[in-house]
């Protein structure tokens, strides 16, 4: 029986450990061609691995002519909770050991509200999931926030869009709460650690991760691992200016794409053509609703109305002329968009394709592909899990 403090006792445990998690059940055979040991050597930590009970056996591997081999799996009792804490709304689950979810939670909440009311919200989410899946304790907890996060020490640092927060010592006090060992990272890296583990980027090396809604950012993923910077805010392309005399954002800068293009700056503008009179369909909605989101511009386009449709071309243009650069720069194997104002539809992408495609040189966009995110809501939940389970499966 293995106790939830013991971790892998050096890299090698640790690299085996991870294989296990992503790989599912192996045998000693198949691991020893993934791993440069030894045949001893990979005996020796196999069998000290087992002792502390990291991993378990599992079974008769496949037949491969001679003795057949058993089967060993990272063991089964690891329960990893990720939290993905948005601007209006946060998602809590729970996974197992090769990060499959086993139990998700979903529900409204405002980040502006501030950490003491919005993470009282998420302690009593968890605890409701924790009884919908008999859940008895976590191995570790992997947490998202909407802005900037000092990495190391898990602490918000001045986000924009979450006041009260600066300085506030997430990573601490949930760690407090919740009994185990917490990471605290951007929201936007979380989801790219999940497309990366789970969905569109599964066996690419270097990629962008572009996430769009109430605010925007990117991951960015260099041979395998995500690249954060210096100090934690690494990708925050929101905040790249657009407009030079563009609308005011709530970083105190004007014309930053996030003000010009994003979860409320597409409900400002929808807003401003309904009472205008340049669209008669979203005119209708904000009537009847009382208010727009990108959800109504979204279901006008979708109707034939050319002012929405024009809405997210723009955007899409806009935000295309951001990551053209970032392509030209980074040189990625993939860009993945994913974020709330993906359900705007073919044509918010195909925006984003056309700006990059003509922006780039060739030899960085020839062989470019540029896809929507696999995992939609639960990328973010996913990515938490990995994060907390690659702490956890590292040397103490």
């Amino acid at each position: 029986m293995r106790s939830s403090t013991v971790r892998p006792a050096n890299l090698h445990q640790a690299r085996l450990l991870r294989l296990l998690r992503d790989l599912g059940p192996q045998s000693r055979v198949a691991l020893g061609g993934l791993v440069e040991l030894s045949r001893s050597k990979l005996a020796f930590e196999i069998e000290r691995l087992t002792e502390s009970g990291l991993i378990v056996p599992d079974g008769l591997a496949a037949s491969r002519g001679g003795r057949r081999s058993y089967n060993v799996r990272v063991a089964p009792s690891f329960r990893f909770l990720g939290v993905d804490i948005g601007a209006t709304s946060v998602d809590v689950a729970v996974s197992n050991a090769e990060l499959e979810i086993i139990g998700h939670l979903a529900a409204p909440l405002h980040v502006r509200d501030g950490p003491v009311a919005v993470l009282e919200q998420v302690l009593a989410l968890v605890d409701r999931l924790r009884r919908t899946t008999s859940v008895e304790h976590f191995d570790g907890a992997g947490i998202g926030v909407p802005g900037p996060v000092r990495f190391p020490e898990g602490v918000p640092v001045a986000p924009p869009i979450m006041p009260g927060w600066n300085g506030f010592p997430v990573r601490e006090a949930m760690s407090r709460e919740l009994g185990c060992p917490v990471l605290v990272d951007n929201d936007v890296n979380l989801m790219t650690l999940g497309e990366q583990q789970a969905g569109a980027a599964r066996s690419v090396r270097d990629f962008l991760c572009v996430k769009l809604g109430t605010g925007i950012g990117c991951g960015i993923v260099v041979d395998g691992e995500v690249r954060r910077g210096v100090t934690g805010s690494a990708g925050d392309i929101g905040h790249i200016r657009v407009e030079p005399d563009g609308p005011r954002c709530p970083c105190g800068n004007t014309g930053c794409l996030e003000a010009c293009f994003s979860g409320n700056a597409l409900a400002r503008d929808a807003t401003a053509l309904a009472r205008s009179g340049g669209s008669a369909a979203l005119a209708e909605r904000l009537a009847s609703a009382g208010r727009l989101t990108a959800a109504d511009v979204s279901a006008a386009a979708g109707a034939g109305d050319t002012a929405a449709q024009d809405l997210i071309r723009e955007g899409g243009t806009r935000t295309g002329h951001v990551i053209a650069g970032l392509v030209s720069f980074f040189n990625p194997g993939l860009v993945v968009i994913g974020g709330g104002l993906t359900g705007l539809g073919h044509r918010l992408l195909a925006s984003i394709r056309t700006q990059i495609y003509h922006q780039s040189l060739p030899l960085a966009t020839g062989n470019l592909p540029i896809v929507p995110g696999e995992l939609g809501p639960v990328a973010g939940v996913v990515g938490a899990t990995r994060l907390i389970s690659d702490h956890v499966f590292s040397p103490a």
